[in-house]
């Protein structure tokens, strides 16, 4: 939609000035007798003047609270998550901002984007203000560092947690998806005005370069040769964690399962090291944080059958994901898994080839189709699938965590990844309520 669509509305509504994007909205402002700010209208010029504007009528918000943002293309919510409420237990005020929505103490508020456009975003950072937050905890997408949705944001800790393919309709190249990753670390840091730190995995080689190119202090987690070096053995419902910040090693049992969270506990581990506490009331704090929801979400249920539903859509989360299952030695893994319409298509071959690889059974569904053709969607998708792999392609979804639910023995592990904590399927341009949670449930109780 062209916005300027609305200014006829909104004027009726007492609204006195816009800023617009196009000399038509110009001239229909000066029609309507508003006053008008004409801003270029790419994304980078058009994002950091709004929130420009937004700072000089909210006031310089983050620069009164401690702020923390993550990025990379997997971990994220977790990490936010697990440093939010451990800030929380650390005696804090925090709220947390992503995918999950924006969650402080007083409430919660859907969002439509991991991390929002300017407006809403300082609308939220009014909100944490009004309501007595002393830190947030938000999750930068590369999408928003690019575009400069966060401009005027003045972060204290900026988080690398890992990057691997995902975007590449929107960024093209991998090159670019890591250079507006980077801005975090560059960008970002260098207009916050504050003692900034860079917590970087080094798993990752990007990694030790984005070290050198931020003139900040830098604390590294991943490595042998980190600062902060961690282990763990994890279960379903848990990992027993240790870590290592020289000349301490400590260690707890954390709340969250799979083996890819021992990479985001230590990213938020690291963070909260960075902020000032030591290793002890870190440790601590985070030993307290209760499980993500849809990241490795167990399904109770009495039939001898594990189901683990899991907000995994990319083929190295996939494979994280499947690998941390295969640690719980169950008799066979089968995957219900789909890729999202109008996305990166080229990454629907490979994680089919991740999921057949890593289960006994795999089965091709629906996941958020969009605007494209489903049966499409599963054809490419299935093209990826090992030679001589058990394949089911049901593109009805419900239908098809039904199926895998059925087919499932005791001591079988049902895996429905893709959605997570979502409560919705898109289909068309219309989200209907849906709930693999609820889904797998009512497949459960279908069964003897």
């Amino acid at each position: 939609r062209d916005t300027h669509e609305f200014l006829q509305a909104v004027a009726g509504e007492g609204v006195e000035a816009a800023i617009v994007h196009s000399i038509h909205g110009l001239n229909m402002v000066k029609r309507l007798g508003m006053s008008a700010i004409l801003v270029d209208p790419r994304p980078q010029v058009f994002n950091t003047t709004v929130a420009r504007a937004c700072k000089k009528i909210y006031g310089d918000l983050t620069a009164a609270m401690r702020v923390v943002g993550v990025t990379g293309t997997n971990g994220k919510t977790t990490t936010a998550w697990l440093i939010r409420h451990a800030l929380s237990s650390l005696g804090r005020r925090a709220a947390y901002l992503g995918t999950l929505g924006y969650d402080d103490p007083d409430g919660h508020v859907h969002l439509d984007n991991t991390t929002p456009f300017p407006a809403d975003l300082w609308g939220l950072y009014d909100r944490a203000a009004s309501n007595g937050c002393q830190d947030l905890v938000m999750e930068a997408s590369s999408h928003a560092l690019f575009e400069r949705r966060l401009a005027g944001t003045r972060f204290d800790v900026g988080i690398f947690t890992n990057l691997t393919q995902d975007h590449l309709d929107f960024h093209g190249t991998m090159e670019a998806y890591a250079e507006s990753k980077k801005l975090l670390f560059t960008e970002y840091a260098a207009a916050s005005d504050k003692p900034f730190v860079a917590v970087l995995n080094l798993a990752f080689d990007n990694a030790t370069a984005w070290a050198s190119a931020t003139p900040h202090r830098v604390l590294t987690f991943g490595a042998r040769e980190s600062d902060v070096v961690t282990s763990g053995k994890p279960a379903l419902d848990g990992i027993e964690f240790a870590a290592t910040y020289f000349p301490n090693t400590r260690s707890t049992r954390l709340r969250v399962g799979g083996i890819f969270n021992i990479e985001n506990a230590s990213a938020a581990l690291t963070a909260l090291i960075a902020l000032g506490y030591p290793l002890d009331d870190a440790l601590s704090a985070l030993a307290q944080a209760p499980p993500v929801p849809g990241r490795f979400e167990p399904v109770a249920n009495d039939k001898g059958i594990g189901v683990i539903v899991d907000y995994a859509h990319t083929p190295d989360a996939l494979e994280q994901l499947l690998v941390s299952v295969r640690w719980l030695e169950p008799k066979r893994i089968i995957t219900v898994f789909g890729c999202g319409g109008d996305r990166d298509r080229t990454k629907r071959p490979k994680m089919a080839a991740v999921v057949s690889a890593n289960s006994e059974v795999t089965v091709v569904t629906s996941d958020n189709p969009r605007t494209e053709d489903p049966a499409e969607i599963l054809k490419e998708v299935a093209s990826g699938v090992r030679p001589g792999a058990e394949c089911h392609q049901i593109i009805d979804r419900p239908e098809a965590v039904a199926h895998a639910i059925a087919i499932a023995q005791p001591g079988d592990v049902v895996v429905i990844a893709g959605k997570g904590h979502e409560d919705y399927q898109i289909i068309g341009r219309t989200k209907h309520p849906m709930d693999d949670r609820e889904l797998a449930r009512q497949a459960l109780a279908a069964r003897p």
